[in-house]
């Protein structure tokens, strides 16, 4: 199944991993284990990973390819409203080598 990837910078991983999960929770199923640092969210449409490291969050989405844009953008979004205050990037990349989404912050007075 076509499969598109992201690494989020940021010292706070788990945090924003649990956040995401719990958060995205109230419409869809997801677990979050604070002991691994993984978590799954799961949508009509495919799946999303979250992976806590040292350093970033690893986000992988999953599902047929006319989805990735869909599950790309609801996942990047949230996160990056969470994170506004450390300016998260989430820049998605496709396994087919086609650019993804990429998420920020937009200042809308910049």
């Amino acid at each position: 199944m076509p499969v598109s990837t992201a690494r989020v910078a940021t010292d706070r991983p788990g945090r924003y991993a649990k956040q995401l999960a719990a958060h995205m929770g109230r419409k869809i199923e997801t677990s979050y284990s604070e002991e691994t640092g993984r978590g799954t969210l799961v949508f009509g449409a495919g799946t999303a990973t979250l992976e806590a490291q040292p350093d970033a969050l690893l986000l992988t989405v999953e599902g047929e390819r006319d989805k990735l844009p869909g599950l790309e953008d609801v996942v990047g979004r949230h996160l990056v409203r969470f994170g506004t205050r450390d300016e998260l990037v989430v820049e998605w990349h496709r396994d087919n080598g086609e650019a993804g989404l990429v998420h920020r912050n937009e200042d809308p007075e910049a």
